[in-house]
């Protein structure tokens, strides 16, 4: 038995929000909203979205010291995510600046600030952790050392799911472990070495997800935003429909839907199904405002 459906290992940020009605060009300024302040980061992210639904799930992160530390350890412990694997000092805590225009399409710049300091000692320190989660999570706001160290302590007969956020080459032991590799068409292309557009392996998300299926993972994810999704694996390659809905802030979307397909692939669903339950929790999260404020219950993602 284990303790934990999810153990997620990554980052936790304060986001900064501002609606704008389009990006600044290069040395241009443009008038935004008020501020807004909300917890989120990739790690933390996913952390809350898969409690929400119900998992049994632990964070492995590291914050400051600070304001908005506790204003991410609140919303942890609120949501239910048992928080023994946060850890507190090193550095201020993690900021992401987001701008949202009015379609709900982001831009978001990190400072990753105490994230930048969870280490590979972390990991090794963590052990517990590991050895007690049927599935492992993680994303790349974090050094690539750590999540190196992660593969390497994961416990004999739990899953490993890496977000490639923000992207950037991946050694093999890590792409070896991955299952699945879940990544959007920016990320398959950077990962892919085709950051020109995709020429070098197609125009196909099909053909993307095939040859990074090549490149070592078990199995691969991509998302397709409004087109939905497709899986990828030893059995072939499976679209999965998009759900339609009225996005107001794609802030989150991605996370809450690694963090539900993680939690029911840990669950016994098969790939295509966890990635058609997790499309559904995306739709819900990108009708609301805010990253983990977004993130739905499973009856509310029911009653879609």
């Amino acid at each position: 038995m284990y303790d934990y459906d999810l153990l997620v290992v990554g980052s936790a940020n304060a986001d900064l929000v501002i609606g704008v009605e389009r990006r600044p060009a290069a040395g241009e300024t443009v008038l935004g909203s008020d501020l807004a302040v909300h917890p989120g980061g990739k790690g933390a992210n996913q952390a809350v979205a898969a409690a929400r639904l119900g998992a049994r799930t632990a964070l492995l992160a590291r914050i400051g010291d600070d304001a908005y530390g506790r204003l991410l350890l609140d919303s942890q412990r609120a949501a239910g995510v048992d928080t023994v694997g946060v850890l507190v000092g090193g550095a201020p805590t993690g900021i992401a600046l987001i701008t949202v225009d009015p379609s709900g399409d982001n831009s978001i710049v990190v400072s990753p600030g105490a994230n930048g300091r969870l280490t590979p000692e972390d990991v090794r320190a963590a052990a517990g952790l590991f050895h007690a989660s049927r599935v492992v999570s993680a994303q790349l706001e974090i050094p690539l050392e750590t999540v190196v160290e992660v593969v390497r302590s994961l416990a004999p007969g739990s899953r490993f799911v890496l977000n490639p956020s923000p992207p950037r080459p991946l050694p093999a032991e890590v792409l070896a472990a991955c299952d699945p590799l879940i990544v959007n068409e920016h990320e398959a292309k950077v990962i892919l070495g085709a950051v020109d557009g995709g020429s070098a392996v197609g125009d196909r998300p099909e053909d993307w997800a095939r040859v990074l299926l090549a490149k070592g993972p078990k199995s691969v994810v991509v998302t397709l935003g409004s087109r939905g999704a497709l899986v990828a694996s030893a059995e072939g390659v499976e679209r999965v429909a998009a759900v339609r809905v009225d996005a107001v802030d794609t802030t989150g979307a991605g996370d809450s839907f690694t963090a539900a397909l993680a939690w029911k692939l840990g669950a016994g669903s098969s790939l295509a199904e966890a990635a058609a339950y997790a499309a559904r929790v995306g739709a819900v999260a990108v009708t609301r405002r805010g990253a983990q404020e977004s993130f739905p219950t499973a009856a509310e993602v029911e009653g879609r």
